[in-house]
């Protein structure tokens, strides 16, 4: 290659330099226009999904609060009643126990009187009395004090309620009391 030759190829590449260097000039500001309004996209689309969240979080802290509220009003009262549970079962005592006779007569119906009128006043408060006598055993809902053989009923019945249980708005209070029958134990057939 002659002089004249690599001068004008210096020439090119330097005129090519220069045109790569004004066309990586002005693309540069373009891309970083271009990198910049996508920075902000997602910056934005970032901020609003951190604002749908936060929203979404109130929502939910807002609705366990008043869940919250509504359990503490439905059993505010639970402590209550179960200390009531005692003077229902001792006037029930008091009823089984009276004679049948004409002195005792009054005195007998001011004691029904007043345990109907506390039973309706733990009933306004949704508190209920559990009487499964005759049902199956739940185990849930009833305490099983003994067992007791009973080949005219299927096993795991409840037999006899020894004390009354409750619930209040569906939730136990106290498990009944009772006595459960079991099934007759087999004989031998060989003996």
């Amino acid at each position: 290659m002659s002089d004249q030759e690599n001068t004008t190829q210096e020439a090119e590449n330097a005129e090519l330099e220069g045109q790569e260097q004004v066309v990586e000039g002005t693309v540069e500001p373009a891309e970083e226009a271009l990198t910049a309004d996508e920075a902000l996209i997602a910056e934005n689309t970032q901020l609003k999904d951190d604002i749908v969240r936060a929203k979404a979080d109130v929502q939910n802290v807002r609705r366990r609060a008043e869940q919250d509220v509504e359990k503490a009003h439905k059993f505010s009262t639970e402590k209550f009643a179960r200390e009531l549970l005692s003077v229902v079962d001792n006037l029930e005592r008091a009823m089984a126990s009276c004679p049948e006779d004409e002195l005792v007569k009054p005195f007998l119906e001011g004691v029904e009187m007043t345990q109907k009128g506390l039973l309706d006043t733990l009933k306004k408060f949704s508190v209920e009395a559990i009487d499964p006598e005759g049902h199956p055993f739940d185990p849930a809902l009833h305490q099983a004090i003994s067992m007791v053989e009973a080949p005219d009923s299927e096993p795991n019945t409840v037999l006899n309620v020894v004390q009354k249980g409750y619930t209040n708005h569906g939730r136990l209070l106290r498990p009944a009391m009772v006595v459960v029958s079991k099934a007759a134990p087999k004989v031998d057939e060989k003996a």
